[in-house]
């Protein structure tokens, strides 16, 4: 370990597992260190056993539910748009070769107390039951005028500047009602509160055409896919990856103790007796815990089941979206569902994750509108953490830390924390232009 490299990561979560495949493929020296004796940290797959031995102390899961080994419990679980960024970045780094990915079978939003299929283009628009018959009619209109619309065309635009104008105005000159807006703001462009209603619009069109352009990928039922055997794959493929680059990964290390000069600058990484000198430390919040806040809390429950959640099209795959509107919370809920079409449980078994961003400190009263509607459970377990973001500024003492997993059940917003730091670590933007076309080969 007493060597010198450009690069000290430590913890293996997705983003520093990313980053460490990144610059590795720039040619940087790279370390990768853990504490733990598994990839993954926060983000790690568990089977039975291990779910247990972390939830309920030590106790051993009942029979009924299967093989432990049948399981991989993300406990980070996420989807993944088909054409957004993250793929952008599998594509990039050629980690597509180590993965196999499936399309997720439903996208739906939660709306006055029911479960619905969430329209993304004009013509579902039509079909649509959220709303009614001259709604779908403007509805549609909207959805036109965003698939046509491209940035760089001025007679596509109808005359607004989408730079200035916003998302509230755009929305006003199509007359659509407020329960329209609430589906297409939180499940379509995945906004987390209503604070884009107030800023320009061409994020929110933006985001609306990847979810039509991703949804079209795959032809499914959702613009979703999903590694099979869930996400504990990805760092383990960024593990590979960084290793073919010439990094060195270790894991089993225990107190990792970054170590500053008396300008407060990082110098290096000391564990069990030994140092290796650095130039530069990325970490998530658990490494630097005194260069970090505690920014709130997410509250959540993993269920296990014998069936798909009611009202989704027997999906064994599946996305809802509670908008905080509909639930009068200042924050959405995120359901999400997985099963043994993805190779996460036994055949026969669905693996459902109810988060939100915690207003109270009872997830099980709080959860309840997403537990409602699951149907019956197996077994239920609740759990709160705390999420931390850094509050070090990276130009003194060279140290990028990572912002904790918020409560989405998609990636769009872990990526962009992720890139971030990639540019402020080297100071240039990932290119992404990249042939989507790469990563469907693995559908199947």
């Amino acid at each position: 370990m007493d060597e010198e490299y450009d690069v000290i990561v430590l913890g293996t979560g997705l983003k520093e597992c990313i980053l460490s495949g990144l610059l590795s493929v720039d040619g940087l020296k790279v370390l990768h260190i853990d504490r733990n004796d598994y990839y993954g940290g926060e983000c790690a797959s568990l089977n039975l056993v291990q779910l247990w031995k972390r939830i309920r102390g030590d106790d051993k899961p009942p029979a009924h539910l299967g093989s432990s080994r049948d399981y991989n419990v993300d406990m980070v679980p996420k989807f993944m748009m088909a054409n957004g960024t993250l793929v952008r970045v599998l594509i990039h780094t050629n980690v597509t070769k180590y993965l196999y990915f499936k399309a997720v079978d439903g996208s739906f939003v939660y709306n006055k107390g029911k479960v619905h299929k969430v329209p993304a283009t004009d013509m579902e628009a039509l079909k649509s039951p959220l709303m009614g018959l001259f709604e779908k009619r403007r509805a549609r209109k909207f959805f036109i005028y965003v698939q046509d619309y491209n940035e760089t065309d001025p007679k596509t635009h109808d005359g607004m500047d989408l730079t200035r104008v916003t998302t509230r105005d755009l929305i006003a000159k199509y007359g659509l009602d407020d329960n329209t807006v609430d589906f297409i703001g939180h499940a379509l462009a995945l906004h987390r509160d209503d604070r884009y209603l107030n800023e320009p619009a061409l994020d929110t069109v933006k985001r609306m055409k990847l979810y039509a352009e991703s949804l079209a990928r795959f032809q499914g039922g959702s613009p979703y896919i999903y590694p099979l055997y869930g996400l504990g794959e990805l760092p383990q493929a960024f593990a590979r990856l960084s290793a073919v680059y010439g990094g060195t990964y270790m894991l089993n290390k225990p107190e990792c103790k970054v170590e500053f000069n008396e300008e407060g600058k990082v110098v290096g990484v000391t564990s069990e007796g030994e140092t290796a000198k650095c130039k530069k430390v990325v970490c998530d919040p658990s490494y630097l815990p005194n260069k970090v806040r505690k920014v709130g809390k997410v509250a959540r429950a993993i269920a296990i089941m014998s069936h798909p959640i009611p009202n989704t099209n027997e999906s064994h795959s599946v996305q809802v979206i509670l908008p905080q509107k509909q639930l009068g919370r200042r924050s959405d809920m995120y359901l999400f569902c997985c099963s043994y079409s993805h190779n996460v449980a036994p055949k026969g078994k669905f693996i459902a994750f109810v988060s939100t961003d915690a207003e109270t400190d009872h997830p099980e009263t709080e959860l309840r509108p997403g537990l409602d509607l699951l149907g019956p459970v197996d077994e239920i377990f609740f759990e709160m953490y705390d999420r931390y973001e850094p509050v070090n500024e990276p130009t003194l003492d060279n140290c990028f830390i990572s912002t904790s997993y918020d409560a989405t059940t998609h990636f769009e917003s872990t990526v962009m924390d992720m890139l971030n730091m990639y540019t402020l670590i080297t100071g240039k933007v990932l290119d992404l232009s990249v042939d989507l076309s790469a990563a469907s080969a693995a559908e199947e």
